[in-house]
């Protein structure tokens, strides 16, 4: 509204600058009036007078539009200081929110890595020992020595101490690797000395030929230790009529079984049971067994014994039982024969109490009295 009167006395101001503009140059062109320089006095004062209310009005509207721009800017920046808070703590609370899911992501992250790390040691130790079970097992002596030790924890664990014995010396003074010995004292030979040289060469072979020939030596070397367990270590009478192989790895057990079965077979008709750790721990749970139910029938003789001589114990507990009821007897008969007496001395006393002991002194009395003399028989 105030921007309309504005533009109104301006356009008001330019009509009449507009008008005298006019009448000066038809003046100009017309005669002499002297009424027309009052008039154009005149008009240049209403002229005036209005560019003094124009310039009033444009000041006022200054004022207003300054104070109205001041009002709508405070508004804006009220309202972007809201906004920009609001938005400020949306951004706040979502960063927060992104920085837990990181640091919760990141947590599980470490750990994860933890046990991929643990893991990676594991793998770490693993293939060292790996790799040292192979230089172990390239030599000689130290594969024996491997599968001797394997052969000893299964029994160690498995037997009481006395009930086997490592390298023990038989009749023939040979030493086989361990001897458990059974309830008939004759031992059973666990021979921990399989030859892996064929078997190593047969699974390193390449070609078919390379194969073939190492498949030949592993037969080969199986048997010759079959035969050698065989005549060193089955003795007639001393040892048990079956011998145990021992065979270290459970791979090389059923590769054997799977390919070999040959070899198994003549070991089987030489009394020679080739036994992997697995089964050889059965073995030994077996032997337990059988130790154990000897132990029971011993313990089952000697309580037998112990009941043996307890029911003769028993049996002179009863005839003292038996004596002694015979002496109770006979005292509760004394008993019953002195109460007899006691009641028959008790009786006796009664009657000497009531007795005369002269007739001649008793009968004059008894006369008076009217009651019967009382005489002492002899028995009563």
């Amino acid at each position: 509204m105030e921007t309309a009167l504005l533009l109104a006395l301006g356009l008001a101001v330019g009509l009449g600058f507009a008008a005298v503009a006019l009448f000066v140059t038809r003046q100009r062109t017309a005669p002499a009036d002297p009424m027309a320089d009052q008039r154009i006095v005149e008009l240049s004062a209403r002229v005036q007078q209005m560019g003094d209310l124009l310039q009033k009005a444009q000041t006022q509207l200054q004022t207003a539009v300054s104070a109205r721009l001041d009002s709508v800017t405070q508004h804006l920046q009220t309202s972007l200081d809201n906004r920009l808070n609001s938005v400020t703590q949306n951004l706040q609370t979502t960063l927060d929110g992104t920085k837990k899911d990181t640091v919760d992501n990141l947590q599980k992250l470490n750990e994860r890595l933890a046990v991929i790390d643990s893991a990676q040691k594991n793998i770490t130790e693993l293939a060292s020992q790996v790799t040292s079970l192979q230089s172990v097992l390239a030599n000689k002596q130290q594969r024996g020595a491997f599968g001797q030790g394997r052969m000893e924890a299964i029994v160690q664990d498995g037997l009481p101490k006395g009930s086997y014995e490592f390298q023990y010396t038989l009749s023939n003074r040979t030493r086989p690797d361990c001897c458990v010995f059974l309830p008939d004292q004759r031992p059973l030979i666990v021979d921990a000395k399989f030859p892996l040289e064929g078997f190593t060469a047969y699974r390193d072979a390449k070609t078919e030929d390379e194969r073939r020939a190492a498949a030949q030596r592993l037969r080969q070397d199986v048997s010759k230790h079959v035969a050698d367990i065989a005549e060193k270590y089955l003795i007639p009478g001393e040892t048990q009529d079956t011998a145990l192989m021992f065979v270290p790895s459970e791979s090389v057990y059923a590769e054997l079984h799977d390919g070999f079965d040959d070899i198994v077979q003549k070991a089987y008709r030489a009394r020679i049971v080739l036994v992997s750790p697995s089964l050889l721990m059965l073995a030994i749970q077996v032997v337990q067994q059988i130790q154990k139910d000897a132990r029971m029938r011993e313990a089952a003789d000697k309580i037998h014994a112990e009941v043996g001589h307890l029911m003769d114990d028993i049996g002179r507990l009863s005839d003292r039982v038996r004596k002694l009821q015979t002496h109770s007897n006979q005292t509760n008969e004394d008993i019953r024969q002195i109460l007899i007496s006691t009641e028959k001395i008790e009786k006796r006393g009664e009657r000497i109490r009531q007795v005369e002991f002269s007739e001649e002194e008793a009968a004059p009395a008894a006369k008076v009295i009217g009651a019967p003399v009382l005489k002492l028989q002899a028995g009563e």
